[in-house]
């Protein structure tokens, strides 16, 4: 089957720092070839992707992330080049809604984010034309009335990432903090569970908007101390260390988040995941498995200390087995052939 994959244009394939989606497309894209199919990647010049690419843009555009203008022409050469593909999976905004100019081109959709107002009104124009892929079960029920043509979880490749053992580093053991900084990431939270629980927390995250500036200097900022270090948006590698030697990972949301990567990625380190039982959470933790569902923070503050009653053994076969790179490409190939036929 020939693919196509349209990335967003905001940060290169697969992403040098933060980027879920773009990991996921990276994913995907690796994934499809290992699979046997013929595959093209649309994405900014500045990706290495080992897969067949395509670009107009020569750098990723993430200083005007969300900017109508160079999505758009990002879209529009995309559509040039992948139109005589078998199938085209767009991961970005406008590019869906453009793909009426090409009547007749199987094109199906990743909806990434939340579904809030405002995608809610356009997802359900474009539903009845594009099928909608869905991230997960708790994406799929806060907009009830947009049909979704599949529910397909993320997945990794655990290869790709170090078994640790959770020793901590030279300075002893941690528990670890990473995504953005933002206030339904809960980096505060955070800090306040690990404090009372007598760790020492790590907190790895982006931080480029000012709003995200904001909220770390009001609510994150003034908690820090020896025993809760902010070390600022780190590389892939230095990322995979982190989470190689962390104790647990602290997923401490308080919103329907769609999914979350960093619980995967987590997961294929060996590292067990503590998170409230919002958004994704229980999909993807096992509790009492592959870490605990805690239902508040003092559960989260007992959590910590019944960490070592799991086996990090059992976090990476949860990457290995169900949440794998090979099932994710293998529920898309099915969706696409259905595409096809249609």
């Amino acid at each position: 089957m020939r693919i196509a994959l349209i990335a967003p244009p905001w940060t290169p394939i697969p992403p040098p720092l933060y980027g879920g989606i773009e990991l996921v497309v990276d994913q995907m894209a690796r994934g499809l070839v290992d699979a046997g199919h013929e595959v093209t990647l649309f994405t900014t010049g500045d990706s290495t992707c080992p897969v067949p690419r395509a670009w107009v843009l020569p750098h990723a555009e993430g200083m005007r992330i969300g900017m109508a203008v160079p999505e758009l022409r990002h879209v529009v050469h995309a559509y040039e080049v992948v139109r005589d593909n078998d199938v085209v999976h767009d991961h970005t905004v406008m590019g869906p809604f453009y793909a009426e100019r090409y009547p007749g081109l199987p094109v199906v959709t990743t909806i990434h984010g939340p579904f809030n107002d405002e995608l809610t009104d356009l997802y359900q124009v474009l539903a009845p034309r594009v099928p909608i892929v869905a991230i997960s079960n708790a994406q799929r029920r806060s907009a009830p009335d947009i049909p979704i043509a599949k529910v397909i979880h993320h997945g990794l490749d655990a290869s790709a990432f170090p078994m640790g053992d959770g020793s901590g580093d030279e300075d002893g053991d941690f528990l670890l903090f990473l995504g953005r900084m933002a206030p339904d990431k809960g980096a505060h939270r955070a800090i306040k569970i690990a404090r009372k629980a007598g760790v020492r927390v790590l907190l790895a995250a982006k931080m480029r908007e000012a709003w995200e500036r904001n909220y770390f200097d009001e609510q994150v900022a003034p908690l820090l101390g020896p025993d809760a270090v902010y070390l600022g948006e780190v590389p892939h590698e230095r990322k995979l260390e982190l989470l190689a030697q962390a104790r647990a990972l602290l997923f401490p949301i308080r919103w329907n988040e769609p999914f979350g990567m960093v619980m995967l990625e987590s997961m294929a380190c060996g590292t067990p995941v503590l998170g409230f039982p919002e958004g994704a959470v229980p999909e993807v933790v096992e509790d009492g498995k592959t870490g605990f569902v805690c239902n508040d923070a003092q559960a989260m503050v007992d959590a910590i200390a019944r960490v070592d009653e799991l086996s990090r053994a059992d976090c990476r076969a949860a990457v290995e087995g169900y949440f794998s790179t090979r099932r994710m490409v293998a529920d898309h190939v099915e969706l696409y052939q259905q595409l096809m036929g249609g």
